[in-house]
């Protein structure tokens, strides 16, 4: 992975940190930290080693969003060269969004536009009071098109329909009320805060976490019918009999840790 654009970093008890490392533009995105964020989040989705996933970023600044040289090009393009890039854009947020493992979004200060969408894109992000969001596509003629749908997802419609076409300032405060963001902390506070977290998803079993993830995202907003009683039952059943749920349940009749807990 190229450090100069993004770090990675596991730890022994399987914690990934990918690390926005473009400080100078504000963590602004272009097509080469696009490839390596997508790179970055299929290595995460993939290895087997990693439990968790932290999305972090060095600087004042979580992420910008579209760099300006970017932009500039993207003014030249082709309608059809537009949509390869917008499509690779949607790629990278798509996988993110159902990587099969827990995700935090750290955020210690501004995020706007596409940086919006990977914070709408985490399963959970803690921020200090520092941060700051915008969704700020309207300003230059754009709109949030890739992020939209997740942003939607994380703060609902109507806040939607108001911050998509004001681009006014979201405050860590608002953002918390909106729920964009899961935790507000002192900036001091935010690893800590992101360690306890980190701790109790540790204490669950790996395959069961990734299972949960993916009910949330296949049950909501799809109407309680017959169909998704009986899915929902099935996972059950297999969960039961799967090799991790019949050593959590044995481990917590016998009062002893699971197999997973180092």
């Amino acid at each position: 992975m190229n450090d100069k654009i993004i770090q990675y970093h596991l730890s022994d008890k399987g914690v990934a940190t990918v690390t926005l490392n473009q400080a100078h533009i504000h963590n602004a995105f272009d097509d080469n930290v696009i490839a390596a964020l997508t790179a970055a989040f299929k290595h995460v989705g993939e290895d087997p080693a990693v439990r968790l996933m932290i999305l972090a970023a060095n600087g004042k600044s979580f992420c910008a969003g579209g760099d300006l040289n970017w932009m500039r090009r993207m003014a030249t393009y082709t309608f059809d060269e537009n949509l390869r890039d917008s499509s690779l854009l949607a790629e990278m947020l798509r996988t993110l969004n159902y990587l099969p493992k827990p995700t935090i979004a750290r955020v210690q200060g501004a995020a706007y536009g596409g940086g919006v969408g990977l914070v709408a894109c985490c399963d959970m992000a803690v921020a200090s009071p520092d941060a700051v969001f915008c969704l700020s596509e309207v300003k230059v003629g754009l709109i949030p098109a890739t992020i939209g749908p997740y942003v939607v997802r994380a703060i609902g419609q109507r806040a939607s329909r108001r911050y998509f076409t004001t681009a006014e300032l979201i405050t860590a405060e608002k953002a918390l009320a909106l729920g964009l963001i899961s935790e507000l902390v002192a900036s001091d506070e935010l690893d800590s805060c992101i360690s306890a977290i980190t701790k109790q998803i540790l204490r669950n079993g790996p395959r069961s976490i990734g299972e949960a993830k993916r009910l949330v995202l296949d049950v909501a907003d799809r109407e309680i019918d017959a169909d998704m009683i009986a899915d929902t039952s099935q996972r059950i059943a297999e969960t039961r009999g799967s090799g991790e749920g019949r050593e959590g349940l044995s481990a917590f009749l016998e009062k002893r840790k699971p197999n997973w807990i180092q």
